[in-house]
């Protein structure tokens, strides 16, 4: 009986020192992201004015980071499709981006879609790594996403 009690100790150690087990252990680190909020739509001389407010947390600053957006009417079709060009991202850093869209009635749009990414641009940064690590989210009354 002693030597079943100390052979599952012996195999619970192991166990728990095992490469996998230390991984479970260890806080897992957040996956790369752009994270895109939109944050309001509001009345402008021009039209619409859309604020967005943009994280990169890919670990590498953006040069150019530009997006082609789609705008829904009421009824969910197509009214517009801009693209929209957020400049510089730097690695780490908050950004608050506003776009005035000239002839957009702001209360006739329902959704807001990320169609694709036009630019992804900075040193060693993957062309699609704006669009495929891009997670969207709203704080207006209007659908937001890709």
């Amino acid at each position: 009986m002693k030597q079943a009690a100390t052979l599952i100790r012996l195999l619970t150690a192991v166990i728990a020192m095992s490469p996998a087990c230390a991984g479970l252990a260890q806080a897992e680190e957040p996956a790369p992201a752009l994270a895109m909020e939109l944050n309001g739509l509001e009345k402008s001389q021009a039209g619409c004015r859309l604020t967005f407010v943009v994280t990169n947390d890919l670990g590498k600053p953006l040069d150019k980071a530009a997006f082609e957006i789609v705008l829904f009417d009421q009824k969910g079709l197509v009214d517009r499709l801009s693209v929209l060009d957020f400049k510089a991202l730097p690695a780490g850093k908050t950004k608050v981006r506003q776009f005035d869209l000239p002839g957009v009635d702001c209360p006739a749009v329902s959704r807001v879609l990320v169609d694709d990414a036009t630019a992804c641009q900075g040193d060693d940064v993957a062309a699609n790594a704006c669009i495929a690590n891009l997670k969207t989210e709203t704080k207006s009354p209007v659908a937001f996403g890709s």
